[in-house]
């Protein structure tokens, strides 16, 4: 199970007071340092947190592999084309969201072809992309008709969801997860994960990836980054110790 820890948030401090700290690259050094296996960033298109020199000296510094979330639009994909991260994660945006609200609508014919399209140019340039989608099976087939390498399953549903719900939105979680690595997908997750819920999503064998930022960067504003990291390694490495 790798951990891959999105310093996002780090961006969110410092664009609150449009000043120059904290620095998200310097985050990513402790990260590394506390034995992440990865680093993600969003870089939005309107640029609310995650701008475009961070990636550019990330790209320079990471000693862990890069992956950068992007919504299919021809700007940022030029980009991602241009720093040529490990892997470039497809993900759906909307600018009245607070935080990226649930998978790729891949249902939608313009939406499927335009993702068609970004991977292409991706995997033109050696990059691996991976696809941000809800828990579904129609959804995991049509990322592999689609040419993805990975899918990244959307937890946010689970992470909101209680009692009996919990248990139904892990089940389909896991349901999922077998069937996208039986067709032969890398199979990640993220969105909403915390120190309370992450050990039975990281407890399930089909996982290999989660992306996890909110939580980890909330403990660390009281433990130390470091420290938040390293806990939140163990608790993975715990569940899979079951």
């Amino acid at each position: 199970m790798r951990l891959y820890v999105n310093i996002d948030h780090i961006a969110t401090v410092r664009q609150a007071r449009r000043t120059d700290e904290p620095d998200p690259v310097r985050a990513a050094v402790l990260v590394e340092l506390a034995g992440a296996d990865g680093i993600t960033v969003h870089l939005r298109e309107d640029r609310r947190h995650i701008q475009d020199r961070d990636v550019e000296l990330l790209m320079r510094t990471a000693r862990t592999p890069v992956n950068l979330e992007v919504a299919a639009s021809s700007q940022v994909l030029d980009q991602a084309c241009a720093w040529r991260p490990f892997q470039v994660t497809l993900v759906p945006e909307r600018r009245e969201e607070v935080t990226t609200e649930g998978g790729l609508a891949l249902h939608e014919a313009a939406r499927r072809e335009a993702t068609r399209a970004a991977i292409a140019r991706l995997r033109d340039v050696g990059i691996r992309t991976s696809l941000f989608i809800d828990p579904d099976e129609d959804a995991i087939r049509t990322s592999l008709d689609l040419g993805a390498d990975a899918v990244e399953l959307h937890t946010g549903e689970y992470a909101n969801a209680t009692g009996q719900e919990k248990a139904e939105q892990l089940a389909r979680i896991s349901a999922s997860a077998d069937t996208a690595a039986k067709l032969g997908l890398a199979v990640h997750a993220g969105h909403g994960l915390t120190y309370e819920n992450v050990v039975p999503i990281a407890a399930i064998d089909a996982l290999e990836e989660l992306n996890i930022g909110h939580s980890i960067v909330s403990r660390a504003v009281f433990t130390g980054l470091e420290a938040a990291v390293r806990e939140m390694g163990e608790l993975l490495r715990r569940a899979r110790a079951r």
